[in-house]
């Protein structure tokens, strides 16, 4: 967690989908042209994906003109129940999106690094470029979650893919926790080159780590950072504190 990061604690996991939905369409909103979001898989994310899909909110969101990517994917095929993207499709993609502006990894590639440098070429012909420039940022809202071992994304504690500066995307042959799967992730210099990185912390089981976060362990959810606005989102069951 970087010094200028902004650390919110919220009442439940449900207050803080209502907090991150706010966050996300303000970005949104702030961009005229072509918003591009960066989602996160597993199970934190997924009062928000329901908040997002509910007629409360479908309205509020202009589904022709947001584009959606994902940060990490598992190397599983797409009908696969562990599949990032496709938990988010099934909860509100299908239902809400073009087709066209949600953003897959392929993971009928013939390997996880097939499969990343795939989607960075995808990444960099959206942005229109094949280098990350200042000022210019590839994602409008990027969203992230934390794992028990404190990785982010699927960068894990002690990963080389920790220190690439040069690519966007790269593949990830061995996961530290469940599933056991090879992944797909985006890179902290891609994930960083955003308006807004958020991440989502909630429930008991998050607060060990999350107390190592706050206190600056070297943790690849320590390291990564937005360009721009750094948020934090966790409860108070996450946090330690009483409601």
């Amino acid at each position: 967690m970087t010094a200028d990061s902004r650390f919110t604690i919220l009442s439940d996991a449900q207050t803080v989908a209502r907090e991150a939905a706010a966050h996300l369409i303000s970005r949104i909103e702030a961009n005229k042209g072509r918003p591009a979001i960066c989602l996160t898989g597993g199970s934190g994310p997924k009062p928000l994906y329901t908040l997002l899909g509910s007629s409360d909110y479908h309205a509020r969101i202009p589904w022709d003109r947001v584009h959606w990517f994902i940060g990490d994917e598992r190397f599983v095929s797409e009908d696969d129940p562990r599949n990032n993207m496709a938990m988010a499709r099934r909860i509100f993609l299908d239902r809400c999106a073009p087709p066209a502006n949600v953003h897959p990894v392929s993971t009928d590639a013939a390997s996880p690094d097939a499969a990343a440098r795939r989607y960075e070429s995808e990444l960099q012909d959206f942005y229109g470029a094949r280098a990350l420039g200042a000022g210019k940022p590839l994602f409008d809202f990027v969203l992230m979650g934390l794992g028990p071992d404190g990785h982010t994304a699927s960068l894990f504690p002690k990963a080389d893919a920790l220190n690439e500066t040069e690519r966007w995307v790269v593949g990830v042959e061995h996961a530290n926790v469940e599933p056991f799967v090879p992944r797909v992730t985006l890179t902290l210099p891609a994930l960083a080159s955003s308006h807004e990185m958020l991440f989502l912390a909630c429930g008991d089981a998050k607060r060990e780590i999350l107390s190592r976060v706050m206190a600056g362990a070297d943790l690849p959810a320590t390291r990564a950072h937005s360009d721009g606005a750094t948020t934090w989102l966790v409860d108070t069951a996450a946090a330690g504190q009483t409601a």
